[in-house]
């Protein structure tokens, strides 16, 4: 849980104010800030839920990735892709989850370069665990209601839309591990 500031202002409201003094209007400044300013304050609150089981929100979701695999193992450029960050951490989260004895790697017998991540059953335990704490909290988002983030999901998808994180399709079966 983040300290929490208690100042006697908004600081982001006086920041925008100050901004428009100087340069004019710019709403996309304050409401980047707040973004950044909200991600610290999430991530804060979920890391410091899934701390007593050793896990990081990174490992986390790591985890809950596998779970999501029919084989409970996907290879790691695939654990990359779809958490969306580089292979070098990919393979720093994984490596602690291996430590930890939540994951196993192995060779990807159809990438003889390539090498798989599997769950363990700790690590479906803990995942198990931590989704009901994370769940209790709300993700940290309990301030808001079930219509209130469903809005703010339908608010950032076009950002993310943007980033080419995704191309915008009809939904269609799902096959293999492409959840």
């Amino acid at each position: 849980m983040p300290k929490p500031l208690s100042l006697p202002f908004d600081p982001i409201a006086r920041a925008d104010d100050l901004w428009q003094q100087r340069w004019g209007p710019v709403p996309s400044m304050s409401a980047i800030t707040s973004i950044m300013r909200a991600q610290q304050i999430l991530l804060a609150e979920v890391d410091a839920v899934v701390k007593p089981y050793g896990l990081t929100f990174a490992r986390y979701e790591a985890l809950v990735l596998l779970t999501f695999s029919r084989a409970g193992e996907l290879p790691m450029s695939k654990i990359g892709e779809r958490l969306m960050v580089h292979p070098t951490s990919v393979t720093n989260t994984v490596d602690r989850l291996v430590r930890a004895g939540f994951v196993a790697k192995r060779p990807n017998p159809n990438d003889g370069r390539g090498t798989l991540a599997s769950i363990t059953d700790a690590g479906r335990e803990v995942v198990e665990a931590a989704s009901r704490d994370l769940m209790d909290m709300d993700f940290g988002l309990g301030v808001y209601d079930a219509e209130e983030c469903a809005e703010i999901f339908a608010m950032l998808r076009p950002l993310r839309l943007a980033a080419e994180d995704f191309e915008e399709r009809r939904p269609t079966a799902r096959r293999g591990d492409e959840w």
